[in-house]
């Protein structure tokens, strides 16, 4: 059943890179990228009223988040405990009025939730950005006027040379490729498909390419077309 017009989701951090998971929940989904935002991130330790940071026994967030805090979170002898989404590790947190448990999250997260922020800013590199694809179903997504940007995936012939070529023909169709992510074919032995971000100034470039590198691939696939993103604060 159709339970919402869309969705956001986490595709690429500047500090640890690409979300492959995510990659292939993509691929397997019936949506269509219709834009990108790039939001600046700051990670935040949140503790229920009162809780100081010798009571802390346990640290809960997502993994990325433990990642992009390691160099604090060394700094104690905290249990790391990997949870599902940022968010809901400070909502659990607030349930559960735990004295003994922190969450890394937002400032959001800290007002919704009621948390107190016994840590600001506890990420290591402070030039903390996560890039997430806006998602619509295939059924309601409308062609951007607009667009400038593509997500793309294909697989060549895996022939010597192959990828090489497509790369070539995207480079002399005026196309900037802003992203190149191999991920393993399920199944193959060791064989790989692309995932690429594309820029471009004009729809007609992009078909272009599109066209040109038909006969080079074994299977192309347009996630969506869309308008390049900017940065926001988190």
């Amino acid at each position: 059943a159709k339970q919402s017009a869309g969705g956001i989701m986490a595709i690429e951090n500047s500090i640890a890179g690409s979300i492959l998971p995510n990659y292939n929940l993509l691929q397997k989904s019936r949506l269509k990228v219709v834009g990108e935002v790039y939001l600046s991130i700051s990670q935040n330790l949140l503790v229920n009223p009162g809780v100081k940071l010798e009571d802390i026994k346990e640290v809960h967030s997502h993994p990325m988040a433990i990642l992009q805090c390691l160099d604090y979170l060394e700094q104690h002898p905290w249990k790391l405990v990997e949870t599902e989404d940022t968010a809901l590790s400070a909502k659990l947190l607030h349930q559960h009025r735990s004295k003994h448990t922190a969450a890394i999250a937002s400032k959001l997260a800290a007002e919704l939730f009621k948390l107190d922020i016994i840590g600001p800013d506890i990420h290591t590199m402070k030039n903390n950005v996560t890039r997430f694809l806006v998602l619509k179903r295939t059924a309601d997504a409308t062609d951007d006027a607009k667009a400038n940007k593509a997500s793309v995936y294909f697989q060549t012939n895996h022939a010597r040379g192959a990828l090489s070529k497509v790369l070539t023909k995207i480079a002399e169709g005026g196309i900037n490729l802003s992203k190149l992510q191999s991920m393993p074919i399920p199944g193959s032995h060791f064989k790989y498909g692309f995932y690429a971000d594309m820029e471009f100034e004009t729809r007609k470039e992009f078909e272009k390419v599109m066209t040109s590198i038909a006969s080079l691939t074994n299977s192309v696939k347009i996630f969506g077309v869309y308008q390049r993103g900017k940065i926001v604060k988190g």
